[in-house]
């Protein structure tokens, strides 16, 4: 059984609607059919496992909702809203050979794309639930980050946001840039995962802009600055689905990509998913989480971090940054 860390509470506890503020998991692995894995998670919560088609099951009515374990590429499963094929004739031929390369695909996609599990959104509280999921993984034999050079999986955390406030927004936004390289240095981001730029670091000249003391603009400023510089799911804090929700048709004028989906929630990619590692645990990412939205809360710290930020990365002899912040958090 791994180590637990004990869960960490956000400073804010209650969400943009005044209930418990909730999170969303997903969880990528490989080396396990996601059928048995499906039937795990049935076993552990309750409900029933669906297959969709091969490569996608839905446990449906646990006691923490709906459960999803699918193979992560779109080319594997059927379209929203298609149904098995039933035609006859020619169209029916069509229809079953499309179905029959969607599985061959998924079979021969599964030797490098992950499969994931979609954990439904539970109060933080009920987070060290989810712990049964890594164990279960653990005892199936499955396979994460660090299992093979061509692993660049992850674990990613979907915080509800604790207000609509957009300098609170960008406070939070803020303070995962000024920690990012902490961050990366203490979970250790696996090389495949870097090469393939799946959790990639904001650009400097972002960076530089939103740090800057004076940088507290409103909503639509804050969008518009961000879909210039990142107009990408692939950031280790993709802000996409909160401002797709936040703003739809600002954000669908410049991201057109229908797989961002509107969500009041960060999408933080950054976490490997160290399934093997006995000690590494979802309660011990989310603690992590909770470092970024503690330092948020602290707007006069995060001024002075993001002067520092910017003199440290122009100065020729810069410091190691991750050193550095763990002086701020320390002291």
């Amino acid at each position: 059984m791994s180590s637990i860390s004990k869960l960490r509470l956000p400073p804010r506890d209650k969400n943009y609607g005044g209930d418990s503020r909730r999170v969303g998991v997903e969880i990528e692995f490989a080396a396990v059919s996601p059928s048995r894995v499906a039937s795990r998670i049935a076993d552990l919560y309750g409900g029933a496992a669906d297959c969709e088609d091969p490569h996608r099951y839905h446990i449906r009515n646990t006691r923490l909702g709906d459960f999803l374990v699918e193979l992560d590429t779109q080319y594997a499963h059927r379209a929203p809203g298609e149904v098995a094929p039933t035609a006859s004739g020619f169209q029916g031929l069509m229809e079953t050979f499309s179905h029959a390369m969607r599985e061959i695909y998924g079979d021969l996609g599964s030797l490098v794309i992950p499969y994931e599990v979609v954990c439904p959104p539970i109060n933080v509280e009920r987070l060290p639930e989810l712990e049964a999921v890594l164990e279960a993984l653990r005892q199936e034999g499955a396979q994460g980050t660090r299992d093979n050079l061509l692993h660049a999986f992850g674990v990613q955390l979907n915080p509800e946001i604790a207000t609509m406030d957009p300098h609170w927004v960008l406070a939070v936004l803020k303070a995962e840039i000024l920690l990012s390289e902490w961050l990366r240095s203490i979970i250790s981001v696996d090389m495949a995962r870097r090469f393939m730029a799946f959790a990639d670091p904001f650009p400097k000249a972002y960076v530089h802009l939103i740090l800057k003391k004076e940088y507290w603009p409103d909503k639509d400023q804050l969008i518009d600055d961000y879909l210039i510089y990142n107009p990408t799911r692939n950031r280790e804090l993709d802000m996409l689905p909160l401002f797709l929700w936040l703003d739809a048709d600002r954000v669908r004028r410049k991201i057109p990509d229908k797989l961002v989906k509107p969500r009041p929630t960060f999408h933080y990619r950054l976490p490997d998913a160290n399934i093997r590692e006995p000690r590494w645990s979802l309660t011990l990412e989310w603690n992590r989480w909770c470092v970024v939205e503690r330092l948020a809360e602290d707007r006069t710290v995060l001024a002075d971090m993001g002067a520092a930020y910017i003199e440290n990365d122009q100065s020729i002899l810069s410091e190691d940054w991750a050193l550095r912040c763990t002086e701020w958090l320390v002291l």
